[in-house]
């Protein structure tokens, strides 16, 4: 099974670069960057049909610039990671619980309960 989110269009099994959405208020369909997570109502697309993409008579077409290369990290992502690790991996000192006073006598059981009576 591949985690890698395909082409939205039917029969097309090419890997999507990037997501469709409409914006009905401004008759506008926006074509941006791959989203983070797949949303029930916009769509993913392939090279090929993202390229031919066409809106309805009267509508706008926003294409963003899309990003093909996979990202690389930043000095800045590495820091935060290593601190990350750092803050992890440091132990956790909790004071000891106050220690349990009680105040009556047990007079009977049943189970895990106790009946105390206040002296």
């Amino acid at each position: 099974m591949s985690l890698a989110r395909r082409c939205s269009r039917t029969a097309c099994a090419r890997p999507a670069i990037a997501t469709l959405t409409y914006v009905y208020a401004d008759k506008t369909a926006v074509l941006g960057p791959l989203a983070t997570y797949a949303e029930p109502h916009a769509y993913d697309l392939c090279e090929t049909h993202s390229e031919r993409l066409s809106a309805p008579r009267g509508w706008e077409v926003l294409r963003l610039a899309i990003d093909s290369g996979e990202p690389e990290p930043s000095e800045d992502d590495l820091l935060a990671l290593a601190n990350a690790v750092r803050e992890a991996a440091r132990p956790i000192q909790e004071p000891p619980p106050p220690p349990v006073r009680e105040t009556g006598r047990e007079v009977a059981r049943k189970g895990h309960l106790r009946v105390l009576t206040s002296d």
